[in-house]
């Protein structure tokens, strides 16, 4: 029997992360035929981690933990793997969604939304303590910007300064590029305040401007989702054969 998959999100007291999340758990169920899917969060959403864990029956293989997190920071290297000690200390976290490049699902979701040959990208998420998340964000960005041949500003949406400083910096360098209008890609998965912080910045120091959709459950989120699945499940059976 395949172990369960748990999906960790990290929750949000916007109703729209919630349904986000879900939409993402029944997208990777259908691609995962077989497969028991739970979705938990770490915080503000129910059920939390815990609870799922708890749900998840004791006599089956332990289960493959999927953090649905952009980021590696402190959530993924601190917070999950001490509940997951807790209650479930055999179970397998796998990396982040994040880990895996997310380039082609932002730049889709650019063009979904009209991206223009002359428009500057910034690209938004929600900034870490972390500096290696820092720095993962910063990669798509550079990923970002080769796809789709033009410079990409990185701002984090937790750290605008005073006034939407680092926006206005953003939008500044993105002129001097040649850019005429600035585009707004949010490296979330859901829609949300953070996002909506950036975006009236944004529109406070601009005329004209695009703002493309979260991340969703866009298809390379989801094999993202199912590849860390399987690698995990492939190498307890591995495991388990010797």
């Amino acid at each position: 029997m395949s172990p369960t998959l748990v999906l960790v999100a990290h929750g949000s007291r916007d109703p729209r992360f919630g349904v986000t999340a879900r939409r993402v758990r029944e997208a990777v169920a259908s691609s995962l035929p077989g497969v028991e899917v739970v979705l938990s969060y770490l915080d503000l959403d129910e059920p939390l981690v815990g609870d799922a864990l708890r749900g998840v029956d004791p006599t089956a293989a332990d289960p493959v933990v999927v953090p649905m997190l952009l980021t590696a920071g402190y959530h993924h290297k601190v917070d999950l793997p001490a509940i997951l000690a807790e209650h479930r200390p055999f179970a397998h976290q796998t990396d982040v969604v994040g880990r895996r490049s997310l380039a082609s699902a932002l730049a889709d979701r650019l063009l979904e939304a009209g991206l223009g040959d002359q428009d500057g990208v910034i690209l938004t998420a929600v900034g870490s303590s972390d500096t290696d998340a820092d720095r993962s964000v910063h990669g798509r960005a550079i990923e970002l910007s080769t796809r789709l041949r033009r410079p990409v500003e990185v701002v984090f949406a937790t750290r605008l300064g005073p006034d939407g400083r680092a926006v206005a910096s953003a939008v500044r360098r993105l002129r001097l590029a040649g850019a005429r209008r600035i585009a707004l890609s949010p490296y979330f998965l859901s829609a949300g305040l953070l996002i909506e912080r950036v975006e009236s910045a944004l529109d406070a120091m601009v005329d004209e401007s695009l703002v493309a959709g979260p991340l969703g459950a866009h298809p390379d989120v989801v094999d993202a989702i199912c590849a860390l699945y399987r690698t995990a499940a492939r190498r307890r059976a591995v495991i388990a054969g010797r």
